[in-house]
Formats: C-alpha cells, sequence, structure tokens
C-alpha cells in the first residue's frame, strides 16, 4: 500500500486509541474515500475493528491501516498529516493524485 502516515498523524491516532480506551491490538485506522464533498470525493478516517478479507493492511509508526481496493485507486502516494495551528487543528491529505481540492481539504477531484 503507497499510503503514508506521518509519525505526528500515527501520535495522535494512538492518543485518540487511548483517550478512547480501544483494545490498541484489535483497532484498525481505517483510510478511503467515498464520493460526495464539495470536490466530488472525500476522505474517509475511522477507527475500527472490523477488517475485511479484501482490505490492504500496514502498519506504520505502530498504528494498523487498512483500505479496501477501491480507495486504494485514489490514495496512492497519499500522506496523511496531523496539524495543530492557531487556524485549525486536524488530519491532513496531501494527494498527489487529485486534479483539484476544496478549500476544507476534505473533498478532491480525480
Amino acid at each position: 500500500m503507497e499510503l503514508t502516515l506521518t509519525e505526528r498523524a500515527a501520535g495522535e491516532i494512538k492518543q485518540i486509541i487511548e483517550q478512547q480506551e480501544l483494545d490498541v491490538d484489535n483497532v484498525r485506522l481505517r483510510v478511503g474515500v467515498k464520493g460526495g464533498g464539495c470536490s466530488g470525493f472525500s476522505y474517509i478516517l475511522d477507527l475500527t475493528e472490523n477488517q475485511k478479507d479484501t482490505d490492504e493492511l500496514v502498519e506504520q509508526h505502530g498504528v494498523k491501516i487498512i483500505c479496501d481496493p477501491k480507495s486504494l485507486l485514489y490514495l496512492g502516494g497519499v500522506t496523511i498529516d496531523f496539524k495543530d495551528e492557531l487556524m485549525g487543528r486536524g488530519f491532513v491529505f496531501n494527494n498527489p493524485n487529485a486534479s483539484a481540492t476544496c478549500g476544507c481539504g476534505s473533498s478532491f477531484s480525480a
């Protein structure tokens, strides 16, 4: 899977897992895309214990990441980072496949 989770984003995910008292051995970060959003597709980030047989699995910085094959078509080369700045705090997707993105950064077109 050509998807990168930065160390800063992984740290935030681990903190969320701890705060929500989730089972660190069984929880996965599901990354995906779905139709919708202001530019055509929107990103999905979800903590889940449900992994499908068709999901790709990688581990980066101690976080188990799963992604379905259809979403991988749009997420190859994507870097997921976490920003904590004066103007906002949250996960940021750097997608080299996106032909356009919206101002909020949570949707794109390909």
